[in-house]
C-alpha cells in the first residue's frame, strides 16, 4: 500500500465502502489510514455490531462519520437511535447526497420514531433518500429538500395528511417509490417534476389516488380502486393492479404517448376495462390479466368481446398478453367465422395466453385454435404482399 501511486489510491477507495472493511483496512498501513478521510461512502450492514460489546453502535458510526472529510453517501441497516442519527447528520449533513436508513420503527416509542424522521431534515443537500420500516404517524419536521430527486419508502405506517406533508417537502422529485404502505385512504400527489411513480399499498384495495404531475412518464399502482390522472401527455408506461379489491372509477387524460398498458387484478368493473381500452388505442404492448368483472362484490364473467373489433381498435399492437378467462370471451360472438378478407393484425409479433383454470376449457382451446389460424393467414398475406412489392 505504501508504494502505490497517488492516482491509484482513489480508484481503490471507490470499492471500499463496507464500514467493517474500512476499519480493518485502516490497520494495514499508515498510508491507508491517512486515506480514510477521503472516502465518500460508508455502509453499515445489518449485523455489523453483533460481536461488539464495548462501544455502542451510535458512537462507532459517529466516530467513523466524523473521520471523513466529505461523506456523500451513508447507508445504515443496523439498529440506531434517533439521537445518534441526529449527531451523525449534524457532522455530515451538509455534504450528504444519498442517505439510506433501515428505520425499524414501531408503535411503542413514538418519540424515537419522530426524532429519527425529524433528524433527516439536517441533510439539506440530499439528492436521494431511501427509508425502510417507517412509522410516519406524525408529519416529519422537514425543511424543503430542494435537491432531492429520488424518494423511496418501503414499509410505512402513515396516513393521508402526513404522507402529503412529507411529499410537499420534496417538491422537485423525479422518482417516487412507496411500497407496502398502510393506513392510507385518499392519496393526493402533486409534484411538477415527477417522471416515474410506483405505489404499492397494503389493505383492502379501496384507496383512491390522484396524481397531478405534468411530466409523468411511468406510473405503476397497486391497491387502488379509484385513480385519477388528469395530465398524461408524456405517460408511456401504465400498470394498474389490485389484488385485494375492485378497480372501479378511472379518470385519465388522453393517452397519446402510451406504449405499454398492463391491467392486473382479481376484479375490475367492466366499464373500467372498456374505458382503458378505448383510451389506449395506440398502445404497442397490452397485458390483461384480470380474472373477473362485476360492479359489485359478486364476481361476474366477462361479456362478449368481438376479437375483430378488438384488434381493429388497437392496430399498433406488437405484444399481447391475456388471461384465459378474458381470452375465452374474445370469440363468443363467433366473429372469426366470417372475417373480412381485408382484416389484418399488421404489427403483432407475440401473443401470450395464461390459462390457470379448466373451466370452459373447450371454448378456450377452440378460441386459441381459430385465432392461431387467423394469425397464420394474416402473416401469409403480409409475406405475399411483401414479395409482390419486391418484384420489379
Amino acid at each position: 500500500m505504501d508504494f502505490l501511486p497517488d492516482a491509484i489510491v482513489p480508484c481503490i477507495l471507490v470499492y471500499v465502502t463496507n464500514a467493517k472493511d474500512v476499519a480493518s483496512a485502516s490497520c494495514v498501513s499508515k498510508r491507508w489510514k491517512e486515506s480514510i478521510p477521503y472516502l465518500n461512502k460508508l455502509v453499515f450492514t445489518r449485523n455489523i455490531f453483533d460481536d461488539v460489546k464495548r462501544f455502542s453502535p451510535d458512537d462507532i458510526i459517529g466516530h467513523m462519520v466524523s473521520s471523513i472529510n466529505k461523506l456523500e453517501e451513508l447507508v445504515v441497516y443496523c439498529p440506531f437511535s434517533g439521537s445518534g442519527l441526529a449527531s451523525w447528520l449534524s457532522l455530515a449533513g451538509h455534504s450528504l447526497r444519498k442517505l439510506e436508513l433501515k428505520m425499524d420503527d414501531n408503535l411503542v416509542d413514538m418519540n424515537s420514531c419522530s426524532r429519527k424522521l425529524d433528524s433527516i431534515g439536517a441533510a439539506t443537500n440530499l439528492e436521494s433518500l431511501k427509508l425502510w420500516g417507517v412509522n410516519m404517524t406524525r408529519g416529519p419536521k422537514w425543511h424543503t429538500f430542494h435537491k432531492l430527486r429520488n424518494l423511496e419508502i418501503v414499509g410505512a405506517v402513515t396516513d393521508d395528511s402526513n404522507l402529503h406533508a412529507a411529499l410537499m417537502a420534496c417538491p422537485n422529485l423525479s422518482n417516487l417509490l412507496l411500497l407496502g404502505c398502510e393506513g392510507l385512504t385518499d392519496v393526493f400527489i402533486e409534484l411538477p417534476h415527477l417522471e416515474k411513480c410506483k405505489l404499492d399499498f397494503n389493505g383492502l384495495g379501496k384507496c383512491s389516488l390522484t396524481v397531478n404531475s405534468p411530466k409523468l412518464q411511468h406510473l405503476e399502482v397497486q391497491g387502488f380502486s379509484g385513480i385519477r390522472v388528469p395530465v398524461t401527455q408524456f405517460l408511456r408506461d401504465l400498470i394498474i393492479s389490485n389484488t385485494a379489491g375492485r378497480v372501479g372509477a378511472l379518470d385519465f387524460g388522453k393517452l397519446v404517448a402510451l406504449e405499454s398498458l398492463e391491467m392486473r387484478g382479481v376484479q375490475w368493473c367492466w366499464s373500467a376495462i372498456h374505458y382503458m381500452l378505448q383510451l389506449a388505442s395506440e398502445v404497442k404492448h397490452l397485458l390483461m390479466k384480470v380474472e373477473f368483472t362485476g360492479d359489485f362484490d359478486a364476481l361476474q364473467p366477462f361479456p362478449e368481446i368481438d376479437i375483430v373489433d378488438f384488434f381493429n381498435s388497437h392496430p399498433k399492437l406488437t405484444k399481447f398478453e391475456i388471461h384465459g378467462a378474458m381470452f375465452a370471451a374474445l370469440c363468443q360472438r363467433n366473429s372469426l367465422r366470417n372475417v373480412d378478407s381485408r382484416f389484418t393484425i399488421p404489427f403483432l409479433e407475440e401473443v401470450v395466453v395464461t390459462v390457470r383454470s379448466p373451466l370452459n376449457a373447450e371454448q378456450k382451446m377452440s378460441t386459441l385454435g381459430v385465432s392461431n389460424q387467423l394469425w397464420k393467414e394474416t402473416e401469409e398475406d403480409e409475406n405475399k404482399n411483401s414479395s409482390d412489392e419486391e418484384q420489379p
